[in-house]
């Protein structure tokens, strides 16, 4: 056997460079994160993500969201949107993992091939492997607070880092005696390999719990440092009449009490819900912050958020919804926004008789088109910067967002950095990805609670409350039906709701029969026009459909005090 038949025996394999590459990426990434946290560095797993996010096919990407959603509800492991997040940011890991076992394949393949390799290798592989991801964290990253020169630095020195590794690696894996003549493939030099990447194994699972364990703690740190910075609001339960800061809600002396069980009719700001494009919320400086208005107007401004704060403003509780929460889905919350007019907005900078359209834009890489008719057609279109009296939190879209009546919140941007005034409206981002053009909120209503627990008796007759919510964005409910296995549908009661924005609170209290019953709702609009009962998945117009809740019912203790909660 010649000495060249026996050095490419002694070469490792494509599939050993894939394991060595896996194997050092999950230190690489801890490592990453605590740059994250540390200094504001980019975290190249999340970037990546975002960035293969927008440039897939639009009908893939709606595909694998309903895929996930599926799979998160049948579960059952959490709050729908933050466990979504959670599953797209370990989608992010696992691609950028799968990133360093592809990157060891082809590194160790290469290899194979060259006559001689040095260390210099190992750089050429770390920097040409730094230049697309340098590229993707540039045009995707909103969360990374360094200089941006120090965050193109940190990326070049960590992929070149990582290449040097691989190249380490690989030298210690075809280490033989000088005569390599000699040399033959034992069961020992076999062995020798895998302790070697067994013991890589056991340096990197070391190595990346303790960057990891470093990043979390600097995270907590950090989140207790912005906590005391920012006065909490005080929390109000279920049956509380007030709004998150304490002041008595607009229905506060609405008679009819919510059904024991019905969801919080104020949402606290903290459990507002919470869907958009990146993995993580963008860091915006309020500070620093200008909102820039150009294109075809008389007036082109630039404006402080303290400039925008100081213009005339407007309050209202509004509710709003996820085009793509299901039937009775988490996706849907109402709070108190604060914000100014886009009529305001109008007069100030003087669109030109050719405009016809603001195109918004996002630091989540988001855009959205809304026409001037229709800003111009309704006065409560609004450029928000609070919720519930405080500035907008960073992850509901700090420092300003929009807020447009009647539509889903996809036709809503976020984290707002741009206007510009342009002739003709256009498709904004979900609408370029196949949902819906136009996004009106179709009318639904929720059974969230047959509550058997509370069931009274009212002289001879035990009842059980039932009770939920019915919304119709800005179009108003006028009524509630409910219906009883194959029952008449029979009229719920109606709690004021706290404006014409947003979701009714509806109750009704059944003559109890024990047993398995199917209990059903439907709601009307403000002009009498009955919700869809028609159903339809959420794709690409919002879903459609009645609710219905099958509950087993038994017979109640009997009570000793006649109440009517």
């Amino acid at each position: 056997m010649s000495q060249q038949n026996t050095l490419a025996r002694q070469r490792p394999k494509i599939f050993t460079g894939a394991i060595v590459g896996g194997l050092l990426m999950a230190p690489l990434m801890a490592l990453l994160y605590l740059g994250d946290r540390f200094a504001g560095l980019p975290f190249l797993p999340f970037d990546l993500f975002d960035w293969v996010a927008r440039i897939l096919p639009g009908p893939l990407v709606t595909f694998g969201i309903d895929v996930m959603v599926e799979a998160l509800r049948a579960l059952n492991i959490g709050a729908l949107d933050e466990a979504a997040k959670l599953s797209e940011q370990l989608m992010g890991l696992g691609l950028f993992w799968l990133l360093g076992v592809i990157a060891g394949a082809i590194f160790f393949f290469v290899l194979n091939r060259l006559k001689g390799v040095n260390p210099i290798t190992g750089v050429i592989c770390g920097a040409l492997l730094s230049l697309p991801l340098l590229l993707i964290s540039t045009q995707v990253n909103t969360t990374a607070t360094a200089d941006p020169l120090l965050r193109a630095g940190w990326i070049v020195l960590v992929m070149v880092g990582f290449g040097v590794l691989l190249y380490w690696a690989y030298a210690s894996l075809i280490a033989r005696p000088r005569d390599a003549a000699k040399a033959k493939p034992t069961p020992a030099n076999d062995l020798d390999r895998r302790q070697f990447l067994v013991r890589v194994g056991g340096a990197s699972a070391v190595l990346t719990v303790v960057g990891a364990g470093l990043g979390a703690l600097l995270n907590t740190r950090a989140e207790d440092i912005g906590s005391s910075q920012v006065q909490s609001a005080p929390t109000a339960d279920a049956g509380e009449r007030v709004d998150g800061s304490g002041n008595p809600l607009p229905n506060a002396d609405d008679s009819l009490v919510a059904a024991p069980g019905t969801r919080p009719e104020y949402t606290p700001v903290a459990d507002h819900y919470r869907i958009d494009i990146a993995s993580r919320p963008p860091v915006i400086d309020g500070e620093t912050y200008t909102l820039p208005i150009t294109g075809l107007v008389a007036n082109p401004v630039e404006w402080t958020l303290e400039d925008i704060r100081a213009m005339p403003s407007e309050s209202a509780f509004i509710t709003m919804a996820c085009i793509s929460n299901r039937i009775a889905g988490p996706l849907i919350s109402t709070t108190k926004w604060t914000g100014v007019p886009m009529q305001e907005i109008l007069e100030r900078i003087e669109p030109l008789p050719e405009a016809g359209a603001l195109r918004i834009t996002g630091a989540d890489g988001f855009d959205e088109y809304v026409s001037l008719d229709l800003i111009r057609e309704d006065p409560r279109l609004m450029l928000a910067y609070a919720w519930d009296d405080q500035p907008l939190p960073q992850q509901n879209g700090f420092p300003l967002r929009i807020h447009i009546p009647d539509l889903y919140g996809m036709k809503q941007p976020k984290w707002i950095t741009g206007i510009e005034v342009v002739e003709e409206y256009g498709e904004g981002y979900w609408v370029r990805r196949g949902w819906s053009a136009v996004a009106r909120v179709n009318s639904t209503s929720v059974i969230d609670t047959v509550a058997q627990d509370s069931i009274y008796q009212d002289g001879e007759q035990f009842l059980v409350p039932i009770g939920g919510i019915a919304w119709a964005g800005a179009r108003g409910i006028s009524r509630v039906e409910v219906r009883v296995d194959e029952g008449e549908w029979v009229e719920a009661d109606l709690r004021e709701p706290l404006s014409e924005r947003t979701w009714v609170i509806w109750r009704y209290d059944w003559p109890f029969e024990a047993g398995e019953h199917t209990f059903t709702v439907r709601c009307y609009e403000g002009d009498g026009t009955q919700q869809i009962e028609r159903e339809q998945g959420v794709r690409p117009d919002g879903a459609t459909g009645l609710h219905s809740d099958r509950e087993l019912l038994r017979e109640p203790e009997p009570a000793t005090d006649e109440t009517t909660s």
